[in-house]
């Protein structure tokens, strides 16, 4: 995921990209998002003409019809601002499952999409430089942060780890398999639903046997999976996307 590490831009005006799951189901994460951006000093733009990133049909392996959601979306997204994404899976769609898909019919919006893509945790710590957050929990909390796997190769897990364990009244407590995916994999899931499900439940097996507070993720997706199986299965847990712990513990 090279592009996810080289250069990029960073500065006080983005774009967000609001990501289909939070359109669908997780509002409160956009909201959060530019909640904290804005608390950073950040001017945050949405543009309003934005529909998916394209990986639902990059994953099924449609890659005609997946190349013309990233034309159309990249063309929503042009010109020189850092393009933020509350999501390590979509984020890692732009720059590294387009650069995939585009190999052998180059496009330079695709590339100037790739290069200025930010996963926003990445993009507060590495982008904007801040390395603390300045929050805190009314009491100690235990968190349980999930990896997603679209995150690794990436600094996304890095950042999202330095803020969490900054915070004040917050433990950051390691779980077995940490590594591990946990099972939902997008269409995967749809796919392939016992082995997801059956890899889901251990992950949470892992997670709950450090008895956390919360549940973590940069990863709408993998929270929705994760605590899904929680629900069905009777033994559900708290959970919140990165950006909304950041946003609620300056509260």
């Amino acid at each position: 995921m090279a592009a996810a590490t080289q250069a990029r831009p960073a500065g006080k005006k983005v774009l967000l990209m609001g990501t289909c799951l939070c359109d669908a189901f997780y509002d409160d994460v956009a909201r959060a998002t530019v909640e904290v951006l804005e608390h950073l000093g950040v001017e945050v733009q949405f543009p309003d003409n934005q529909t998916c990133c394209g990986q639902p049909a990059f994953n099924s392996g449609d890659w005609p019809v997946s190349r013309k959601v990233a034309r159309y979306t990249a063309g929503v997204f042009a010109g020189d601002l850092p393009v933020i994404v509350p999501s390590g899976s979509c984020a890692a769609m732009n720059f590294h499952g387009n650069p995939l898909q585009f190999e052998e019919c180059p496009d330079p919006s695709i590339d100037s999409l790739a290069r200025r893509t930010w996963e926003v945790c990445d993009f507060i710590v590495n982008g904007l430089g801040i390395r603390e957050w300045k929050g805190s929990f009314d009491k100690p909390t235990k968190l349980a942060f999930h990896r997603s796997c679209h995150s690794r190769g990436t600094n996304t897990g890095e950042a999202i780890t330095s803020l969490l364990s900054s915070i004040k009244n917050a433990e950051v407590v390691p779980f077995g398999q940490a590594e591990q995916c946990c099972g939902f994999g997008g269409t995967f899931s749809v796919t392939f639903p016992h082995i997801s499900g059956r890899m889901g439940s251990l992950k949470l097996d892992h997670i709950l046997d450090v008895h956390p507070d919360l549940l973590v993720s940069g990863d709408m997706s993998c929270l929705m999976h994760i605590t899904g199986l929680a629900r069905v299965q009777g033994r559900p847990i708290e959970h919140k996307h990165a950006i909304q712990v950041l946003r609620d513990t300056l509260r």
